[in-house]
C-alpha cells in the first residue's frame, strides 16, 4: 500500500513520506553486517553438514528480525524522535544477539534467545504505536504480535535444551514465526513499494560485503601469488552476484511491485518475493563467503566436501532464488540462470577434487558465462518487454 494520504487516519507517531531509504535505516543495517559475519564464522569454525545447517538456521532467525524492520520503516518515519530511540535500542539488542551467535548452541543459547526476543519486541511495540488509528493495520499487527511472541517463546524454551534437540526446536520456532504472515490478512499492511524494494537491494549489498570481508579474513595468514589470484577471483564472483541482481532484476521487479494496485495482491507479492525469496539469496551469498574464506586460507589444497558444496552450491542457491524471484514478480522463467544453477550443482563433485583456486575459477566461469549470455540475448528482450 502506498504512503497514507491527507484523508487517511494518522497514527500517534509520524508516518513515512517518500521512498528514499533514510540514514538511520542504513545505520541499523550495519549491525546486521556483524550478524551475517558471525553466521559465516559459526559455519567456518565447524565446517560440517551440522555446522552449516546451524549457521543457516541462525541466519534465518536474524533475517526474519531484519525483515520485520523493513516492513516497519515502510510505515513509520524512522527519523521521528521516539521511533529513532527505539530503533537505537533494537540495534543494541541485535548487537548482543550477534555477539552470541558463535556460541548460540553452547552456553550463550539463552542470552541469544532473550536478546533476540528484545529485538522482536521493539519491532512489535513500534508497530502497535503506528497502528493506533488504523484498524486494518492494527488487526495485522496483532496477528503478527501473537505469532512473534509464540516463536520467541519456543526459542527461549529451546535454549534450555542441548545439541540437536535445541536446533530442532529452534527450527520449529523459525518455521512457525515465518509462517505467520501466510495466515495473517495481507490487506492490513502498509507498504511504500520503492522504499521496500530498495531496502532489500541494500541488504543484498550488505551480504555481498560479507563475501569481501571473508576474502580479507581468509588471507590473514599471509599474501602470496596464489592468495592474490584467489582474491581477484573472489571479487569476480562477488561482482557477478551483484550484476545478476542489480543489472536488470532488481529494477524491473521494483517497478512491478509499484504497479500493482490491489493492496492484498501487492502485499503478498512483497512478502513472497522480498521477505521470503531474498533469504535464500542472502544464504547463498553467506555460503559462498564461507567457501571463499576457506579458499584463501588453503589456496593450493582441495576443499572438503562441505566447504566445496558451500562455495559452489551457495552460488547455485543464489541463482535458483533468482529464478523463483523473477517467476514470482515478472512471470518470467530465467532459463539461463536455471541452467547455470544446475551446472554448478553438477560440478560440486569436481570442486571437491581440484585445488581450491580452481574451484573458485569454476564458479567465476559459470557465473560470467551466464551473464554474458543474458546480456547478449535475454536482456534486450526483457528491456523491450518491460
Amino acid at each position: 500500500m502506498s504512503a497514507p494520504t491527507a484523508g487517511q487516519p494518522r497514527a500517534a507517531v509520524t508516518l513515512r513520506h517518500g521512498e528514499i531509504v533514510s540514514p538511520i535505516e542504513l545505520f541499523f543495517d550495519l549491525v546486521f553486517v556483524l550478524a551475517v559475519t558471525q553466521c559465516t564464522a559459526l559455519m567456518a569454525q565447524d565446517p560440517t553438514w551440522k555446522g552449516v545447517g546451524r549457521g543457516v538456521l541462525i541466519l534465518g532467525l536474524l533475517w526474519w528480525s531484519w525483515v520485520g524492520y523493513a516492513w516497519l520503516t515502510s510505515v513509520l518515519d524512522p527519523d521521528e524522535g521516539a521511533v529513532r530511540l527505539v530503533i537505537f535500542a533494537a540495534m543494541a539488542a541485535l548487537l548482543v544477539t550477534s555477539l552470541c551467535v558463535p556460541d548460540a548452541f553452547g552456553d550463550l543459547g539463552l542470552a541469544f534467545a532473550v536478546s533476540y526476543g528484545a529485538v522482536r519486541a521493539a519491532h512489535i511495540a513500534l508497530f502497535v504505536l503506528g497502528s493506533r488509528d488504523d484498524a486494518g493495520l492494527r488487526h495485522s499487527v496483532v496477528g503478527l504480535g501473537l505469532s512473534t511472541a509464540a516463536g520467541v517463546g519456543v526459542l527461549i524454551v529451546g535454549s534450555q535444551l542441548h545439541g540437536d534437540a535445541r536446533a530442532a526446536v529452534w527450527l520449529a520456532a523459525l518455521v512457525f514465526d515465518m509462517g505467520g504472515p501466510l495466515v495473517i490478512d495481507p490487506g492490513g499492511w502498509r507498504l511504500v513499494p520503492g522504499h521496500f524494494a530498495e531496502r532489500h537491494g541494500l541488504i543484498v549489498i550488505v551480504a555481498l560485503g560479507e563475501s569481501i570481508v571473508a576474502i580479507g579474513v581468509g588471507a590473514g595468514a599471509g599474501v602470496d601469488g596464489g592468495v592474490i589470484v584467489a582474491a581477484v577471483l573472489g571479487i569476480a564472483v562477488a561482482a557477478a552476484l551483484w550484476w545478476a541482481y542489480f543489472d536488470v532484476s532488481a529494477l524491473v521487479a521494483g517497478q512491478r511491485l509499484a504497479q500493482v494496485e490491489s493492496v492484498p495482491v501487492r502485499n503478498r507479492l512483497a512478502r513472497d518475493a522480498y521477505s521470503y525469496l531474498h533469504l535464500p539469496m542472502v544464504a547463498g551469498i553467506v555460503l559462498v563467503a564461507m567457501g571463499m574464506k576457506a579458499t584463501l586460507a588453503h589456496v593450493g589444497d582441495p576443499l572438503g566436501w562441505v566447504t566445496a558444496t558451500a562455495l559452489v552450491g551457495g552460488a547455485a542457491l543464489y541463482l535458483l532464488a533468482h529464478v523463483v524471484f523473477k517467476l514470482r514478480t515478472l512471470s518470467v522463467l530465467s532459463v539461463a540462470r536455471l541452467v547455470a544453477a544446475v551446472v554448478l550443482v553438477g560440478l560440486i563433485p569436481v570442486a571437491h577434487q581440484v585445488e581450491a583456486l580452481a574451484t573458485v575459477g569454476i564458479v567465476v566461469g559459470v557465473l560470467w558465462a551466464m551473464i554474458v549470455f543474458e546480456r547478449l540475448t535475454l536482456v534486450p528482450r526483457q528491456s523491450a518487454r518491460f
